[in-house]
């Protein structure tokens, strides 16, 4: 989808839709809106009056311009009621319209920049949420289709205007910074998206490598020598029950502009998820490809970031495996050593994020960073927890956690602290280990991330437990059925934040 970026006056503008945000129960104030209604003859006014709109958020509705504007239709969408608007309900308005589109089967479409105010939001966030909803919404991925090919329609531009020539530096700063940040998360949906039979863990560290050379960061992939080198036994544990062997990627963006110290983004990498010898019900097995949705999360982020340029050091760090029954797999009542020196007494095959996540986090310590964040689907317990709303948030650290609440904000990517007492220590204690990798099921999320807490030292920590986040299985208005690329625009949006990134 092209963007494009305009200041032109309504009457101008010749596209396959005019599109405009209404707030729900109240009579249009947008004067480009009133002037509209006029060339309309009332009929947005007529319209409002018979019940048929009330701009509910997410309702749309189709107007017909009868030769009276060069473009054909006006499409209206609801924002819901004001007191209740955010960012996340213009994008989500934002992804409606785009899906209304598609319907009409329209080559583009033009969208009128709304003249709302929102309190702390300025006109470049509504246009990057404006983008990121369109750009979202039109995502699909086509490669495995072969029948049906007529259904799998994409606009082909998009254009955000408004009448306002003294808006469009800023609408094309958000505009960009929307565009970036929407295709980077679609760049994560691709990777979660594709079947584990060709999203392996060597084809994963391809596509970082790929991405680094086109988006300008670094990229370094170890082999099974190298990892064993390193004596990473939990990463190493995991992957070997599996025929496919594992990759270490580390993935480093150095900024032209000074910079503000090292943060240190960690993704799981379980490229399919069977559970291992502990093995998982049949029943929606398949979904296992996502298992891998941490590490998408941090690729896709490691390149927009390289392409915002933004002015901090940040490194990437995928533990890449998959988790498998077989002959040499992982067993119940093993014992293996992190890089650290940690033994680990095996209760669960099937807590193995963990473990991958153990070696990895130990490797961050050596960039001395300020901050370290991982992001896993980790935990079933996360998903009874908190549903498919947003994800577990938990922490040693009180600003980097208001940090990454702040952008949540901003991004729409929910995250709800859970806390990370000392009790829950005594749940991981082994018997004949250091620590064993599962503490049952009470508090399963929290047990979860006590046990990540021993590999971060003294560092100021972040773990996001996205299990329940990952996949749609619905569809929303920004978001369709499959992967959902959360954490992506979260990460851009606390990087941005975090290094003073306008």
């Amino acid at each position: 989808m092209e963007i494009k970026v305009k200041t032109e006056m309504l009457e101008e503008v010749k596209d396959g839709a005019l599109c405009f945000f209404l707030l729900e129960g109240e009579r249009p104030q947008d004067k480009t809106i009133r002037k509209l209604d006029s060339f309309l003859s009332g009929a947005v006014t007529f319209l409002f009056g018979s019940g048929d709109f009330t701009g509910k958020l997410n309702q749309t509705a189709v107007l017909y311009t009868e030769g009276k504007l060069d473009s054909k239709r006006i499409i209206l969408a609801g924002l819901g009621r004001k007191q209740k608007l955010d960012l996340d309900k213009l994008r989500e308005a934002s992804g409606s319209l785009c899906k209304k589109a598609k319907e009409l089967k329209l080559k583009s479409y033009s969208v009128f920049l709304p003249e709302i105010k929102l309190k702390g939001n300025s006109v470049s966030d509504f246009a990057q949420a404006i983008v990121e909803g369109a750009v979202l919404a039109d995502y699909q991925l086509v490669e495995y289709k072969t029948a049906d090919k007529e259904d799998l329609y994409n606009i082909k531009a998009f254009s955000l205007v408004d009448e306002r020539k003294a808006n469009l530096k800023v609408m094309s700063r958000g505009a960009e910074l929307g565009e970036i940040s929407a295709n980077s998360a679609n760049l994560a949906r691709d990777m979660i998206n594709h079947p584990a039979n060709y999203m392996t863990p060597t084809k994963l560290a391809d596509i970082a490598v790929s991405l680094s050379k086109k988006t300008g960061f670094g990229c370094k992939v170890l082999s099974l020598p190298e990892i064993k080198k390193l004596k990473m036994g939990a990463f190493l544990g995991v992957a070997q029950g599996s025929e496919q062997p594992p990759r270490f990627i580390i993935m480093e963006h150095k900024p032209k502009l000074k910079n503000r110290g090292t943060v240190v983004l960690v993704g799981k990498g379980i490229t399919f998820d069977s559970g291992g010898i502990s093995l998982k019900p049949s029943e929606k097995m398949g979904e296992m490809k996502a298992d891998m949705s941490g590490a998408a999360a941090v690729i896709a982020a490691m390149a927009g970031a390289a392409q915002m340029d933004l002015p901090v050091h940040l490194v990437g760090l995928v533990p890449a495996t998959e988790n498998l029954p077989s002959g040499t797999a992982l067993k119940p009542g093993d014992i293996v050593k992190a890089s650290s020196g940690t033994t680990i007494e095996i209760i669960s095959t099937d807590a193995e994020g963990r473990l991958v996540l153990a070696d990895a986090l130990s490797y961050a310590r050596r960039f001395e960073p300020k901050a370290i964040i991982d992001i896993a689907t980790l935990t079933g317990a996360c998903v009874i927890a908190l549903g498919h709303a947003g994800c577990g948030m938990l922490g040693n650290d009180y600003r980097l956690k208001e940090r990454i609440k702040a952008a949540s904000g901003k991004s729409g990517e929910k995250v709800w602290e859970l806390p990370l007492w000392e009790e829950y220590d005594q749940q991981i204690k082994s018997d004949i280990a250091d620590i064993k990798n599962s503490g049952g099921r009470p508090a399963g999320t929290i047990t979860a991330a006590a046990f990540l807490q021993k590999f971060v030292g003294n560092y100021p920590w972040i773990h996001l437990d996205i299990a329940g986040m990952d996949l749609e299985e619905k569809g929303k208005p920004y978001i369709p059925k499959g992967a959902v690329g959360f954490g992506v625009r979260l990460f851009l949006q606390f990087l941005r934040n975090y290094s003073g990134y306008r």
